[in-house]
């Protein structure tokens, strides 16, 4: 049998292709910033949903400022999404690195998607479960800290751990398929 090589590729600057996306949105996807692993990091938030295949991954390292107040540091993630959720995720990390965790989590999908002007409807899921990576990075944080986690936090963690376990028992093996593919990477 013959091997058969096919080469998809995109033409990412042609105003057919990507019309229905911002420059910004464009902007995050070719050029994300702040991608990968963080070495030891102080905390780690995921996020996804298999039913549209998006997931997120969020490393933060804490800090302090000048006022001895905690801020990420650091923060870097892995998207393994479509063009939306990466440039999300991007946006995202940029909107709150040096930000104290209190003004981090103030962060919403809304912030986001005003940032880029225009996202598709069908796409404004993708803002949310950046945001929800977030939450889970500071409450994972707080939790290993023995910190305080206000109740709103609690409430977010909880219905983000609802969803995740929802799609874990509707797709087990695509889950477990996902986290082999990131321990790997």
């Amino acid at each position: 049998m013959a091997k058969v090589k096919l080469k998809m590729r995109m033409k990412f600057s042609s105003p057919k292709n990507m019309s229905i996306y911002s420059k910004e949105v464009i902007k995050h996807f070719k050029t994300p910033q702040n991608v990968g692993k963080l070495k030891n990091p102080d905390a780690l938030g995921r996020a996804g949903n298999l039913k549209c295949g998006d997931i997120m991954y969020l490393y933060i390292k804490i800090g302090k400022n000048p006022r001895g107040e905690e801020i990420i540091k650091d923060i870097k993630f892995e998207t393994y999404g479509c063009a939306i959720a990466i440039a999300n995720t991007s946006l995202l990390t940029t909107m709150v690195k040096g930000k104290t965790l209190q003004e981090a989590q103030k962060v919403t999908k809304d912030d986001l998607v005003k940032r880029f002007g225009e996202v598709p409807l069908v796409k404004i899921h993708c803002s949310l479960l950046a945001v929800d990576a977030l939450t889970e990075a500071i409450y994972d944080y707080l939790k290993k800290q023995g910190k305080d986690i206000s109740p709103e936090l609690q409430v977010k963690h909880e219905r983000i751990q609802k969803e995740a376990e929802e799609i874990e028992h509707h797709h087990a093996g695509l889950v477990e398929l996902e986290e082999n593919l990131h321990k790997n990477n």
